[in-house]
């Protein structure tokens, strides 16, 4: 009775997924066809008017295991729209809940990475190369990343394929940071490694992302709460250090209250923690100046 209820939930947690993404947008592309990858994942743009506009990639959060396509998601999207600012929500590529639940990856590889790091930078090409359709400036496309998603844009901006497929800049809100310290947020790293990849010693330090931030690191936001009980705070203070010591530019912003995974709701978290949104906004106009 027990595993029948936990199919239905992971069902009903899939079609609550699918439902989400067709209520945002019928003009969804999946970055990956006419190439060699035969993977669908989907892209669902957001496009603010005008001409040559910044660019922000979402990649909810979700633990590498699902998204959350709401707050972290459609939500963010409506509201840098409403800014002038054009977005993309990205459905990158995660474990899924039949993963999480029942550990399919000890049999079968999935989806672990470097899947979603791949998907970000295909979706970066995408865009690039579609800039004059969507009004695009090539030069200004970022991403932002909420939990681990916050983890998936800040390792494609430590190493990413080609300078073509590099964010020219990157926010991590409340992101997963470190698999190797003791905040390591256990669930993002067996989310991203998988059941085997989880305990290989040389991949947590390669993904440990305050071991690894290079000098020419873009333009980083960053933002988390103290009072944070899912991903603990001191992951983004080991990336502020570690950013600080390579000399990135960057702005660290850390609230007191807010908890986690409010995005960019108007109701969740606390008055504080919301106002991450105007400090990015302004931030982003001056890295674009």
């Amino acid at each position: 009775m027990l595993r029948l209820k936990i199919i239905v939930i992971s069902a009903l947690l899939m079609l609550t997924w699918q439902m989400g993404l067709a209520q945002t947008s019928q003009e969804m592309v999946n970055i990956w066809e006419h190439t060699d990858v035969r993977k669908k994942v989907f892209l669902t743009p957001y496009i603010a008017e005008g001409k040559n506009n910044p660019c922000v990639i979402i990649c909810p959060g979700g633990s590498y295991f699902w998204h959350d396509t709401d707050n972290e998601g459609v939500k963010v999207a409506e509201w840098l729209q409403s800014n002038g600012i054009s977005a993309f929500v990205l459905n990158y590529r995660t474990a899924y809940v039949p993963a999480f639940m029942f550990r399919t990856r000890l049999l079968v590889r999935g989806n672990q990475y470097p899947d979603p790091q791949n998907d970000l930078q295909q979706a970066i090409r995408y865009i690039k190369e579609h800039s004059a359709l969507y009004g695009i400036d090539t030069t200004k496309v970022g991403a932002m990343g909420f939990s681990a998603g916050g983890h998936l844009v800040m390792s494609v901006a430590e190493k990413y394929d080609s300078p073509y497929s590099r964010p020219a800049f990157v926010a991590a809100i409340y992101p997963v940071v470190s698999f190797t310290a003791d905040c390591t947020h256990k669930r993002s790293r067996r989310g991203l490694l998988g059941e085997y990849g989880k305990n290989n010693k040389a991949k947590r330090e390669a993904l440990s992302l305050e071991k690894h931030v290079p000098a020419d690191c873009p333009p980083v936001f960053l933002m988390n709460c103290v009072d944070d009980p899912i991903v603990d705070y001191r992951n983004s203070v080991l990336l502020d250090s570690a950013l600080t010591a390579q000399g990135v530019t960057h702005k660290y912003i850390q609230y007191k209250t807010g908890g986690h995974g409010f995005g960019a709701s108007s109701e969740k978290g606390t008055q504080e923690c919301r106002q991450w949104k105007e400090e990015f906004i302004k931030w982003l106009a001056a890295v674009n100046k």
